[in-house]
């Protein structure tokens, strides 16, 4: 598989009082161009940390993120960010929100009548075109990740980037805007990364999932290939015995990890101080 975004030996250590702590600990993962991955695990396991780092928002302590053979050490363009508050400005309607967008990155590359169109079909995308004219605050809260998502497209990245983005919705809500993303891959062919802690959105949705260990000095601990055809229909996949075995490989990863944890808390609650704090620290 040829590395359209490769992430090389990310170690990154975060300043705390007791002294530096490592959040993730050599990190190495290829995605191919038009891939969708998604990344799951434990709360601490350094999900956000991984996404944050590929956005230019975290600098790694050691490694590096590559973007077509380019390195990425701030924030571009190139790569957009979903994040799971949809961020949108109150004071301003959808189409202005996403005009923001269009403005920074193609001011002076498009003419005006150009941006409007491009603004209203990034809207169309998300099937928000009847509501461009609508302040946040006049629409629902799935409607608001749908122009977060708007926003983000209109910039053309490279990498789409989101972080759990679905995760404040109601079920149903999730469940049409997952339908709604698969559609937009399928058109865009985009390259996308995920974070999110559902295991049946990240087994419809994705190309391969990401199993992260648990922090301090997180990394990744499996990676698996979901060999499904696409499209893909949530109720046909309901019965598949394919996806309930991914599902199943998803659970037991995390399930394990968790058991772990929680024996480790449990031996540390038992043993005398010191001796406690030295066990958790060889564990992890």
């Amino acid at each position: 598989m040829h590395s359209y975004l490769q992430l090389s030996d990310v170690s990154i250590d975060f300043p705390t009082p007791k002294g530096p702590y490592r959040a993730l600990d050599k990190v190495n993962l290829n995605i191919a161009r038009g891939e969708f991955v998604s990344l799951i695990g434990h709360s601490g396991c350094g999900k956000s940390t991984v996404l944050n780092i590929v956005a230019g928002l975290h600098q790694a302590t050691t490694g590096g993120v590559l973007l077509q053979d380019k390195e990425v050490n701030a924030p571009g363009p190139e790569r957009a960010v979903v994040f799971q508050n949809h961020s949108l400005l109150p004071w301003l309607t959808a189409y202005e929100n996403v005009e923001l967008a269009v403005k920074q990155v193609f001011k002076g590359k498009k003419s005006r009548a150009e941006m409007r169109d491009w603004i209203v079909h990034n809207l169309e995308l998300v099937h928000m075109t009847h509501a461009l004219d609508k302040r946040p605050d006049e629409i629902s809260g799935g409607m608001k990740q749908r122009v977060g998502i708007a926003r983000a497209l209109a910039m053309e990245p490279k990498v789409l980037l989101m972080d759990e983005p679905f995760g404040a919705l109601d079920a149903l809500t999730r469940a049409h805007l997952q339908d709604s993303l698969m559609e937009i891959h399928a058109d865009l062919g985009n390259t996308v990364i995920m974070i999110t802690h559902d295991v049946d959105e990240a087994v419809l949705l994705s190309d391969r999932i990401v199993m992260m260990t648990n922090g301090p000095a997180a990394t990744i601990g499996e990676i698996l290939s979901i060999d499904l055809e696409r499209p893909r229909k949530r109720v046909e996949l309901s019965g598949d015995a394919r996806y309930n075995h991914f599902r199943h490989e998803v659970l037991a990863f995390l399930y394990e990890r968790q058991r772990k944890v929680e024996d480790i808390n449990v031996a540390t609650r038992k043993r005398p101080a010191g001796q406690a704090e030295a066990r958790a620290a060889a564990a992890a």
